[in-house]
């Protein structure tokens, strides 16, 4: 049995400290105010995502960069979270192209070193306010292999256009194989548990090739164009 006592009557957060948690409002707000005005004029836009541990000889980094540079050239500009491995790729390709190359760069313990290939470069210091850049101006989310990071955001936006919090756009994983024990356990275990319906699987697809990664998102937008309707600006004034 835990002894309950000790967590009663602890000391409250000084002033000091409450203070700090105050003003910490405003850092947010500033990261907001930023990330919206520097980036509203980048549209239409791509967020690529990938490990940071990749190194440059890697065959990922090679079609990752490729995939970045057709983006570019195609009219989109690409983000990236900015630093070393995928990301560096990402904005490589991007910068090698006729588009903006942008990073979203996140301050870490073990310091993230922001990559030299970025047209527009903002600076982070909290997961919640960037993750809000990355789709906010997104027509299209890229998924590379990665870790946790790239499972995270894979994660938040078919969470957010599964519940209607964000409009619908292309989620495109790349590398079949690295995908296919992740999409297996969705058939086999989350929809045959009812976590999630059938239908949650039509949310995205798996391209391995750089020009049809471009070809299918200029497929979806054939008939509608890339910019949202007024009902998808209500759900994104809404994020």
């Amino acid at each position: 049995m835990h002894n309950r006592d000790k967590f009663i009557g602890r000391e409250l957060p000084n002033d000091s400290v409450l203070s700090r948690e105050s003003w910490k409002i405003f850092q947010i707000v500033a990261e907001f105010v930023e990330g919206f005005e520097r980036l509203a004029q980048i549209k239409p836009s791509v967020s690529m995502f990938g490990s940071a541990r990749t190194s440059p000889d890697h065959p990922y980094y090679k079609l990752a960069e490729e995939i970045a540079r057709l983006l570019s050239d195609a009219g989109f500009s690409v983000v990236s979270g900015g630093g070393p491995g995928l990301m560096e790729a990402f904005n490589k390709g991007a910068y090698a192209g006729k588009s903006p190359s942008i990073g979203l760069n996140i301050s870490l313990p073990n310091e993230q070193v922001g990559n030299p290939y970025q047209d527009i470069n903002l600076q982070f210091r909290h997961f919640f306010s960037r993750k809000v850049m990355f789709v906010k101006y997104a027509s299209a989310y890229v998924m590379l292999p990665g870790g946790f990071g790239t499972l995270d955001e894979l994660a938040e936006i078919l969470t957010l256009v599964q519940t209607g919090k964000a409009r619908r756009i292309p989620i495109i994983l790349v590398q079949s194989d690295f995908w296919k024990g992740l999409i297996d356990w969705f058939e086999n275990v989350l929809v045959k548990q009812g976590m999630i319906s059938e239908t949650d699987l039509e949310l995205f697809q798996v391209i391995d090739e750089p020009e049809k990664v471009v070809d299918a998102i200029f497929d979806y937008y054939e008939k509608r164009g890339f910019e949202p309707s007024s009902q998808e600006w209500d759900i994104l004034l809404d994020l």
